[in-house]
C-alpha cells in the first residue's frame, strides 16, 4: 500500500461523497419542510441520468445535455409532486412510504419502456476525458475532479440560498412552523413545489454526473438511495450542512473501506478467509458508523434545532 493509492482513494471517496450529498441534500430539505418520506427520490437521480443521456444524444452538446436534462428532471420533479405527493402531507408515513415505493415501481418500468432495460453507457467529450497529475506523481482522471468541484460549489450555493436569500429564510421558516408561513401570506402549496423541484434536479445533476462513470439503467437510484438515507440520518434529518458532513464521512469510509479492508485483513487472517471476509466487512462500515453516531447522537451529528 503506497500513499500515492492512499490519496487516490481519498479522491474517489471525496467525489462519491458530493454525489451522495446532491441526493442527500435535496431529500433532506423535503422531508425536514414537508415532512415526506420519499422512498422514490433515487427514482429522479435515474431520470436524470436518463433524460441527461437522451438530451445529449439529441443535440450532440454534453453541455447541452446537461442543461435539458437538469430543466427536465426539475420539471419532472415539480409534476410529481402536484400529481401525486400534493395529497400524502397530511397522511402518516407508512402512507407515504407505500405511495412513493409505487412510484419507484412506475419510473423503473417507465425508463425500461422508453430506453429499455439494457445498462447504457454515456461517453464524455473529449476535454473531459484527460488525466491530471496529482502531487503524489500518479495520474487521475479529470472528469471525477470536475464531478468534486461541481459537488462542493453546489453546496457552497445552497448554503447561500438557503442562509442568505429570502427564498432560503421561507424554506427555513416553513420547516419550523409551515402554518405560521401559510398565515402570514405565504403560497405554501407553491413552496412546497418549487422546494421539491430543486430537489429533484439536485437528484438529477447527481444522476447525470454518474452516468460516465457508472452505467445508466433501470433501478440505478435504489443502490444509492440507502447510502443516502445513512448519510441523512448520520448528518441530521433537516441539515444541510449535516448532509454534507455526513455524505463525505460515509463517501469516504466506504470507499477506502472497500479498497484497503480486504489487504489489511490478509495481514491478519489467512488469505482466502480475508478474501470471502473484506468484501462484506466493507460493505457493512457505513452502518456500523451509523450505529455509533446514533449512539452517541441520536439526532445525528447537526440535528436540526427545531
Amino acid at each position: 500500500m503506497t500513499w500515492a493509492l492512499v490519496f487516490e482513494q481519498l479522491l474517489n471517496g471525496l467525489q462519491y461523497g458530493v454525489m451522495l450529498f446532491l441526493m442527500a441534500a435535496g431529500l433532506t430539505l423535503v422531508f425536514g419542510i414537508m415532512n415526506l418520506v420519499n422512498l422514490a427520490h433515487g427514482s429522479l437521480y435515474m431520470v436524470g441520468a436518463y433524460l441527461a443521456y437522451a438530451a445529449t444524444q439529441w443535440t450532440g452538446s454534453y453541455l447541452a445535455g446537461v442543461a435539458l436534462g437538469l430543466a427536465a428532471t426539475l420539471l419532472v420533479g415539480m409534476l410529481v409532486e402536484v400529481v401525486a405527493l400534493r395529497k400524502l402531507y397530511e397522511r402518516d408515513h407508512l402512507d407515504q412510504v407505500l405511495a412513493t415505493f409505487g412510484l419507484i415501481l412506475f419510473f423503473n418500468e417507465l425508463v425500461a419502456i422508453v430506453w429499455g432495460r439494457a445498462a447504457l453507457y454515456t461517453s464524455l467529450p473529449t476535454w473531459l476525458q484527460g488525466h491530471i497529475t496529482l502531487f503524489t506523481g500518479s495520474r487521475y482522471p479529470g472528469y471525477r475532479m470536475v464531478v468534486l468541484g461541481v459537488g462542493l460549489l453546489v453546496a457552497l450555493l445552497l448554503w447561500y440560498v438557503v442562509a442568505r436569500t429570502r427564498l432560503g429564510m421561507l424554506i427555513r421558516a416553513g420547516a419550523s412552523n409551515r402554518t405560521m408561513v401559510g398565515a402570514l401570506g405565504v403560497n405554501i402549496k407553491l413552496l412546497y413545489t418549487v422546494v421539491f423541484g430543486f430537489g429533484a434536479a439536485l437528484a438529477g445533476l447527481a444522476g447525470l454526473m454518474a452516468g460516465p462513470i457508472y452505467a445508466v439503467q433501470p433501478g440505478m437510484g435504489e443502490l444509492i438511495l440507502i447510502q443516502v438515507f445513512v448519510v441523512i440520518v448520520i448528518g441530521g434529518i433537516g441539515s444541510i450542512r449535516g448532509a454534507l458532513v455526513g455524505a463525505i464521512i460515509v463517501g469516504v469510509v466506504d470507499t477506502l473501506g472497500r479498497a484497503f479492508l480486504r489487504p489489511l485483513l490478509a495481514t491478519l487472517i489467512s488469505p482466502p478467509a480475508a478474501e470471502s471476509a473484506g468484501p462484506a466487512l466493507a460493505s457493512i462500515l457505513i452502518y456500523l458508523l451509523m450505529a455509533v453516531v446514533l449512539a452517541v447522537k441520536p439526532a445525528g451529528i447537526f440535528a436540526s434545532r427545531n
